[in-house]
């Protein structure tokens, strides 16, 4: 099955989690990535839809690429439904975004390591790191040609 192109704009990275969230965008050429501000609150309440919903609009999204937390063996957690279940909802409100997932496993580790190699300690990398975590992902989708297939749906 051959996917339709990406149609041209920013795309948002983020790294969901129940009580924060993190994101990272690329421009349209992808010339620029950047670690936003890490949004603190419910990872299933109506403020993270509406602070992503403020993102897409004031970013001129394209899509909105998604860490889905995987299993060694591929196998989607128990947490990757509530995800699914936010990205309908955001799909909802935004219906000329593309939704992308991408395998968030080990993005963590590698934000942590770039993190430390930055200088940043205590509050300051802990504030970070799920935003970081995003723009790794958003690095790997990047590097990995852009793929639309999306497998994990």
């Amino acid at each position: 099955m051959t996917s339709a192109p990406l149609p041209t704009g920013a795309v948002l990275a983020m790294d969901h989690g129940m009580k924060r969230c993190g994101f990272a965008v690329a421009d349209a050429l992808r010339l620029t990535m950047t670690p936003l501000a890490t949004f603190h609150g419910p990872g299933d309440g109506q403020g993270l839809i509406e602070h992503i919903v403020s993102l897409a609009e004031e970013r001129s999204l394209s899509a909105l690429l998604i860490g889905l937390p995987l299993h060694q063996d591929q196998s989607q957690s128990s947490q990757a439904k509530l995800i699914k279940n936010v990205a309908e909802r955001l799909a909802q409100r935004l219906q000329n975004l593309r939704f992308l997932f991408i395998d968030e496993h080990l993005t963590s580790k590698e934000a942590e390591a770039r993190l430390v190699e930055a200088g940043f300690t205590g509050q300051a990398r802990k504030d970070r790191r799920d935003s970081w975590s995003a723009l790794v992902m958003l690095e790997e989708w990047i590097e990995n040609g852009e793929p639309l297939d999306n497998p994990l749906a």
